[in-house]
């Protein structure tokens, strides 16, 4: 008996994880933190649902923490099994899942010495101790290499063109049958990573819904982004984005010595103040083969993802002086939908000012402060208190690393033959659906839209 139960990542788009139980054999597939509603968030403290020393093997497809940030709260409630990834994966999430543990543990001791929390004494989710205990379970695995993760259970990472080292999963099980999870989907002819590879014949498919309503705007070759720049420099302002420190940091980053490098924006100080996107930054360096041709630095450049006035922001306290400064400068900071992080005090110190402008580049989940500031509010809490908001907010959705509607068509339409069953996962009730409509109209396919919690016989 075969059976995939929904644990998160259904009909929403964070907290992904599927549980794969094959005979006796558990293993699970993502596991991801719940971030954005609060109902959601909650539920990061549930006890898992079933006993964590029980789960055989853990299989990533990739290192944001919407896929593995759950990972040192199944470790410190007993699980001891492997954690297969890739190598690029396993490199990034031994940045982010020791950082998630610190911000938590900062942010409970804020909470304490503010008595902002309605826990007392208010608690992380997780301590740096777990998350190194996590790291070190962690087995890396290179693409197209298949390998008996569990008794009965064999997995192949195939890239997925979303992040450094993603991948979708083929699952090959005892008796012959397949599942394919897709994880999160790449973009199609976007600099910096190569495009996703075709998919693979499953009889059992996952696709991430993200952006299942819409198509991404065309590449405009920088210019919304060059415009940006330029208008708030002309009112001399400071330009803060608010960025996932690993992957979309390095993507703005390239964006902004094109426009420089073609003159068609002022050479302005750019500051990345995020010690963890920093340190992503060396390994896409260290794997450069891994990245598309185009991203390779030519000859005497130091790198493809330095602008002439870089500069890495290390310690607090020169994070707390560039908070303090009205120089005009671009200011890219973690996280990215502002949830916590040194980009909150930026956010604070720039949102009541006119002259200024917050750029998101990325998805905004359900919940979160960024999608707050997307979606208009005049006033947002952090760290206790309401801030208001004056400064221009943009949002750059065609920097997503998200397939949008039109590529997940794509590639599902080069699977060779229909699959037994299609689940739409990772995506918000509305854009799911339209993605399942939008299948049903151009490939003449059902898809089937997964409840939490439900399980299904494969």
């Amino acid at each position: 008996m075969t059976h995939l139960t929904f644990l998160g990542a259904a009909r929403t788009v964070t907290g992904s994880k599927y549980l794969l139980q094959h005979g006796d054999t558990r293993v699970l597939v993502d596991c991801g933190l719940f971030q954005g509603l609060k109902e959601l968030r909650l539920r990061n403290w549930q006890d898992f649902p079933v006993p964590a020393r029980s789960i055989h093997a853990v299989v990533l497809t990739h290192a944001h923490l919407d896929h593995v940030g759950y990972l040192p709260r199944l470790v410190a409630q007993g699980f001891r099994g492997r954690v297969f990834c890739t190598p690029g994966t396993a490199d990034l999430a031994r940045l982010v899942l020791p950082d998630a543990a610190r911000i938590q543990e900062e942010d409970a001791r804020q909470a304490n010495r503010h008595r902002y929390s309605k826990h007392h004494p208010a608690l992380p989710l997780y301590t740096e101790a777990d998350a190194w205990r996590a790291v070190t379970q962690l087995q890396p695995l290179g693409y197209q290499r298949p390998i008996e993760a569990a008794p009965g259970v064999t997995i192949e990472f195939s890239p997925a063109g979303h992040l450094l080292g993603s991948a979708y999963v083929l699952t090959r099980l005892g008796g012959g049958r397949t599942i394919l999870f897709g994880g999160d989907l790449g973009r199609y002819g976007r600099p910096v990573l190569p495009d996703p590879v075709d998919a693979v014949q499953a009889d059992v498919v996952l696709v991430e819904s993200t952006y299942g309503d819409r198509d991404h705007a065309p590449d405009d070759e920088g210019g919304r982004l060059e415009a940006i720049v330029r208008e708030t420099a002309q009112r001399g302002g400071r330009l803060i984005i608010p960025s996932f420190a690993i992957g979309r940091v390095g993507d703005v980053l390239y964006g902004l010595r094109r426009l420089e490098r073609d003159g068609r924006i002022p050479v302005l100080p750019v500051y990345v103040d995020s010690p963890m996107a920093a340190e992503a930054l060396t390994f896409y360096r260290a794997r450069v083969s891994e990245l598309d041709a185009e991203v390779r630095p030519a000859e005497r450049e130091v790198s493809a993802f330095c602008t002439e006035r870089h500069q890495i922001v290390d310690s607090p306290q020169q994070s707390k002086a560039l908070t303090a400064s009205r120089e005009t400068a671009i200011v890219i900071s973690s996280s990215g939908m502002a949830t916590g992080g040194r980009v909150l005090h930026h956010l604070e110190a720039t949102l009541p000012d006119g002259r200024n402008t917050v750029l998101f580049v990325g998805y905004q989940a359900a919940g979160t402060r960024g999608r707050q500031l997307v979606d208009g509010a005049r006033e947002v809490k952090m760290h206790g208190r309401m801030i208001p908001v004056a400064a221009r907010i943009a949002r750059l959705d065609s920097m997503s690393s998200h397939a949008d509607r039109g590529e997940i068509l794509r590639w599902l339409g080069t699977l060779l033959a229909r699959p037994s069953r299609l689940c739409l996962v990772h995506g918000e009730p509305g854009p799911m659906d339209a993605l399942k409509a939008s299948i049903a109209a151009r490939l003449g396919w059902d898809a089937y839209t997964p409840s939490d919690g439900e399980r299904f016989e494969i």
